[in-house]
């Protein structure tokens, strides 16, 4: 009776053993389980981080490249707006020198030609200071119209011409290096022969479906 109640107490032991080495087991399979996902959010947050690190950076890296821009175009064509007031100086000048040369009372005389002289020296002494700051006058005349560069104001028919090219500039446009500062006012051509024969075209047309 004794034996039975010492290995029934043995057995009783080896399963308390058994169950507290099952529990230990389980604590570490849990605790080992906790470590990976400590791990993984750990390395989860690593990568959001480089990833913010990453939107950070391009974005820094964008901001310099606006800057630097903003910068040389400040640079470049910081003096914008006041070369397009210059120009108006410049068109004062050359109607100021028409309306002197039309006047009656000083024509032909030589007040007249010191005027006009000391207009054309300033005139150029503008024109000299505008060139220095890459400010320059668009080639008009005797060019094909360019919408880019030039703005018709008027057509005049010109037989010995093919339509749309330059004839006549009634203000001067300019460009700041690369940039239009204003276009050209100009009056193009229209060919006389072109429209006739066209109005031709359109009688023997409208004849046809009669």
């Amino acid at each position: 009776m004794e034996k039975e109640k010492a290995e029934d107490q043995i057995n009783v032991e080896k399963k308390d053993e058994s169950m507290e080495e099952e529990k230990i087991e389980s604590e570490l399979e849990t605790k080992q389980e906790n470590e990976n996902k400590e791990e993984q959010t750990l390395e989860a947050k690593v990568s959001e981080l480089e990833e913010k690190l990453v939107r950070l950076y391009a974005e820094m890296e964008n901001q310099r490249r606006r800057y630097e821009k903003e910068r040389e175009d400040a640079f470049e064509y910081g003096g914008f707006s006041l070369a397009k007031e210059t120009l108006n100086l410049i068109d004062n000048l050359e109607r100021s020198k028409i309306t002197i040369e039309k006047d009656e009372s000083i024509k032909n005389s030589d007040d007249l030609k010191k005027i006009i002289n000391h207009l054309d020296i300033i005139y150029k002494d503008m024109m000299t200071i505008l060139k220095k700051n890459n400010i320059s006058p668009i080639d008009s005349v005797g060019k094909k119209l360019d919408p880019n560069l030039h703005q018709a104001m008027m057509e005049i028919e010109d037989e010995n011409k093919d339509s749309g090219i330059i004839i006549q500039e009634i203000q001067k446009g300019f460009m700041m290096k690369n940039r239009l500062l204003r276009p050209s006012l100009v009056a193009v051509s229209k060919n006389v022969e072109k429209k006739e024969q066209n109005l031709r075209e359109n009688k023997e047309k409208n004849d046809e479906k009669k």
